[in-house]
């Protein structure tokens, strides 16, 4: 009985100790904490409270953590997450605030994880006049070196491939066609390489593995997401400077007038500034519009009313054009209903939850204060999601954008210094795959699927369609 009570005491002490320094810090950040700081938890030591804020959740709602703390605390609170205290916003004009004070205020403040798989020339991690200079390179070749027009063509082409792939099939596992289908645009777009090519089937299977310890817990030991993401990523960037060795010594034959073609040319950056930018370009292009494309088919299948104001839209398109006439930019112009669609498409469906910031300073909004050296976590969902900001929030409804203050309302793209410079490119591709999906294909989504937050985005059973073909040829009129 004796050592039972010594073992009962050994067990009250050993667990006893975390609850005593728990309290030790918590008193000790208590006492640090201005008044004025918003209110909020600092959970466990060093752990904090980042399990549950990155907990899974369907990516059309805030998830658990956000609906508790918002409710407990209200739209902006402190936490301590990913090993720093933290002020997570769920505020909209907050969010905008900091989003537009890149540089001045706040800075790029990504955990070091991440810059171990994105590397450390990533745009997403750069900041001042380093971030500046390869953000200006990609933005200068999107809107100037080669049209929309162009662009519009070359995924049109893409499209009626997988659109004709899907002919004899019953059903597709939509979310790994969108994920190839966006990768192939890119690599046609920045490098010249087809789809058919080799490299461009290695390519993709080292970022599905990229993308999986990207999302993974940060251990760096053999066999591990995150330690098979790091070797995918050094893969990636061996191949693409094999590609740029080829072409400056002149074995890519005549010169592409593409994305690299425009780099090689700039002297002022270095080789590893020109594989950065590279892979920071089909990272964007890959993931983010393959999870657009798979929630904006999402959100159609759960509204057929909507699928059928979007299909007559594309066929009004089709009336005036000859079977098999490409698509033109006029064309894309007239699809107002569909970039509402898309709009809405992310609005709900919320691609990126949040972004990572670092206040430079104190820095005080709305009457509370950001401590200079905290993390800042302005979280995008929650303003798409704001019942103050949007009617019926969780209902998918594009007609709400022929509301032209809708567009202050969401940033899905980001904002200020770091918005996304591949947005219209995005817009283009969607819609364009969509006029042929619509035109050509009705869909079920197989079993009880829907998009996931984990923190990015990805369906729960793949988003399975089952298929069948529309009576009329691919490319034709409706």
């Amino acid at each position: 009985m004796m050592g039972v009570g010594l073992a009962s005491v050994a067990i009250a002490v050993l667990l006893g100790v975390p609850a005593l320094v728990f309290l030790i810090l918590h008193t000790f950040f208590a006492k640090q904490d201005p008044t004025s700081l918003p209110r909020g938890n600092m959970g466990w030591p060093f752990l904090g409270e980042t399990i549950g804020y990155l907990k899974p959740h369907r990516s059309n709602t805030m998830g658990t953590f956000l609906q508790t703390h918002c409710s407990w605390y209200g739209k902006v609170f402190k936490s301590h997450l990913f090993g720093c205290p933290t002020i997570v916003s769920c505020d909209h004009d907050l969010n905008t605030f900091v989003l537009q004070n890149e540089e001045k205020l706040f800075q790029s403040s990504y955990p070091k994880p991440v810059h171990g798989i994105l590397g450390k020339l990533s745009m997403m991690l750069v900041s001042g006049d380093l971030h500046r200079k390869l953000r200006s390179v990609a933005v200068s070749f999107i809107a100037t070196s080669r049209s929309m027009p162009e662009f519009l063509h070359s995924v049109e082409k893409l499209t009626i491939s997988v659109m004709k792939s899907w002919e004899d099939r019953q059903e597709v596992a939509f979310f790994r066609e969108a994920k190839e289908f966006t990768l192939y645009v890119m690599l046609k777009y920045l490098l010249s390489i087809e789809p058919e090519d080799l490299i461009a089937s290695s390519i993709l299977e080292d970022f599905l593995t990229f993308m999986k310890g990207f999302i993974s817990l940060p251990l760096n030991v053999p066999g591990s997401s995150y330690a098979k993401a790091v070797k995918a990523r050094t893969r990636i960037s061996s191949t693409l400077k094999e590609v740029i060795k080829e072409r400056q010594n002149g074995n890519g034959g005549l010169a592409k007038k593409d994305f690299l073609d425009g780099i090689l040319v700039k002297e002022n950056l270095s080789n590893e500034e020109k594989v950065s930018v590279l892979l920071d370009l089909l990272l964007a292009g890959y993931e983010t519009t393959s999870a657009l494309l798979g929630i904006v088919v999402y959100f159609l299948g759960q509204a057929p009313h909507v699928l059928e104001h979007l299909k007559a839209e594309h066929q009004e398109i089709r009336k005036n054009k000859k079977d098999g006439e490409p698509l033109n930019w006029e064309d894309y112009k007239q699809m107002e209903f569909t970039s509402n669609v898309i709009s809405e498409s992310l609005r709900c469906g919320n691609v990126v939850k949040f972004v990572h910031r670092k206040a430079l300073q104190d820095v005080t909004f709305k009457g509370y204060l950001i401590p200079s050296g905290w993390k800042v976590l302005p979280v995008l969902t929650a303003a798409n999601l704001d019942p103050s900001l949007h009617e019926d929030p969780s209902d998918f409804n594009p007609w709400r954008w022929t509301d032209q203050a809708m567009s202050k309302k969401v940033n899905p793209f980001g904002g200020g210094l770091r918005l996304c410079p591949g947005a219209e490119l995005a817009k283009v591709e969607t819609a364009c795959f969509l006029h042929h999906l619509v035109l050509n294909y009705r869909w079920k989504i197989k079993g009880d699927d829907f998009p996931i937050s984990c923190p990015f985005l990805e369906f729960k059973r793949g988003l399975v369609l089952e298929l069948e073909p529309l009576e009329k040829k691919i490319g034709s009129k409706a």
